[in-house]
C-alpha cells in the first residue's frame, strides 16, 4: 500500500494480473458455444459463483486439517482465488513494496520456533509456542473476501478459529476496550524493516467488540495448508469487513489496552488510513474512488469491474458494531 502521488494507483495492471492465455482461451471457446445456444446469460453467472466444492491443496506445504464453517456468512460463495494468484500477488511491505516482492524474498523468514505474548491488561499474562495457540480453538475453513484499500480484492479459503478463543482465554480486564496487534520486525530477515516507508513494527488494532466478533479469524493456513511466509506466516489476522491493511501478518504480541493503540497506516498518513477502515463504497480513498474493485485473476476482456459492497459484504453481521456512528468521519 506505497503511498504514491498518482490518482489511478488502483487502476494500474500488473503482468501478474493478466489472465493466462490458456484461461482466456477457455473462455473464448466457451463464450462461442453459448452464444450459439442462447445461454450467455446463464455462463456468465457460472463464472460469479461456485457450489462450495472442497479446497483443493496446492501441495505446496504441510497440510492443516479442518472443517467447514457453520458460521453465518463465513463461507463466501464468490469463486475463490486461484492459490497462485493468492501467494505472489501481496502487500508484506517489510519485504519489499512491490506485489511479487514478497514471494520472492520471504522465504528468509522464520517461523519455527514462534512465540506469541499476550500482555496488558489480562489477568493471565501469557507466552505462548505456536502450538499451544493453535490448540485454543477448533480449526475451521473459511471462505472470505478480502477487499484492498487499493481497490483490488480477493477471495481466500483461510484456517484458523474465531480469535474470541484466544482472547477468552487471556480473560482481559474490564477496562481492557482495545486490542493491538504487533508483528515481527526483524532487519536480518526482513529487508525492508528500517526503512522509512513505515514505522517498525507493525502495528494495528481493534476495537474489543470487533475483536470478539465470530467472523474476526485467527489464522494459520490458507487453501488447506499452513500460511505461506508471503501471506504472514505463522499468524495472522483476518478480518473480513475491513481493508486488507488491518489483517495484521506474522504476529508476535497482542496488547490489551485502555485507549485506542497507534496502527501504522494511520501514524503514516491519518486522513488516508482511518482506525477503523471498514470497507465502506460511500467513502472514497483521498485519491481514488472505492465504488468499485477488481478481482484478481479476473481481469479479462468480458470481466468488468465490481461493485464494492458496503462492509465488503458482510454488513448483516456487523453493522450494529458502528450504530449510531458517522462512518465518514469514524472511517
Amino acid at each position: 500500500m506505497l503511498i504514491r502521488s498518482s490518482p489511478d494507483v488502483a487502476s494500474t495492471v500488473l503482468p501478474s494480473e493478466i489472465t493466462p492465455k490458456t484461461v482466456y482461451q477457455n473462455r473464448r471457446a466457451l463464450l462461442q458455444k453459448s452464444l450459439g445456444l442462447g445461454l450467455l446469460g446463464s455462463v456468465g453467472a457460472s463464472w460469479s459463483q461456485t457450489s462450495l466444492a472442497p479446497t483443493v491443496a496446492p501441495g505446496k506445504l504441510p497440510a492443516l486439517a479442518s472443517k467447514r464453517s457453520t458460521l453465518e456468512n463465513a463461507l463466501a460463495t464468490d469463486v475463490p482465488t486461484a492459490y497462485a494468484y493468492a501467494s505472489t500477488y501481496n502487500n508484506y511491505y517489510e519485504f519489499g513494496t512491490d506485489k511479487s516482492e514478497p514471494a520472492r524474498t520471504a522465504h528468509t523468514l522464520k517461523t519455527k520456533p514462534w512465540t506469541l505474548e499476550i500482555e496488558g491488561l489480562v489477568k493471565k499474562p501469557l507466552r505462548l509456542g505456536l502450538e499451544e495457540v493453535m490448540k485454543l480453538g477448533a480449526m475451521e475453513e473459511r471462505i472470505y473476501r478480502m477487499r484492498c484499500v487499493e481497490g483490488w480484492s480477493m477471495v481466500i479459503p483461510w484456517m484458523g478459529f474465531s480469535l474470541s478463543a484466544l482472547i477468552k482465554y487471556a480473560d482481559p480486564l474490564g477496562s481492557a476496550k482495545y486490542l493491538e496487534f504487533v508483528t515481527l520486525a526483524d532487519p536480518k530477515t526482513m529487508p525492508m524493516v528500517g526503512s522509512r516507508v513505515l514505522d517498525w513494527p507493525y502495528t494495528e488494532g481493534l476495537r474489543m467488540d470487533e475483536a470478539m466478533h465470530p467472523l474476526t479469524l485467527l489464522t494459520f493456513g490458507m487453501y488447506g495448508e499452513i500460511l505461506p511466509n508471503q501471506n504472514g506466516a505463522p499468524i495472522r489476522l483476518n478480518v473480513p469487513w475491513k481493508y486488507g491493511f488491518k489483517n495484521a501478518k506474522s504476529i508476535v504480541k497482542i496488547r490489551f489496552t485502555e485507549k485506542q493503540p497507534a496502527t501504522a497506516w494511520n501514524k503514516a498518513a491519518a486522513h488516508e488510513y482511518g482506525f477503523y477502515s471498514n470497507v465502506n463504497p460511500d467513502v472514497d480513498h483521498p485519491r481514488w474512488s472505492q465504488a468499485t474493485e477488481r478481482r484478481i485473476g479476473e481481469d479479462g476482456l468480458f470481466n468488468k469491474k465490481r461493485k464494492t459492497l458496503m462492509f465488503n459484504g458482510y454488513e448483516a453481521q456487523v453493522a450494529s458494531l458502528y450504530s449510531g456512528m458517522d462512518l465518514s468521519k469514524n472511517f
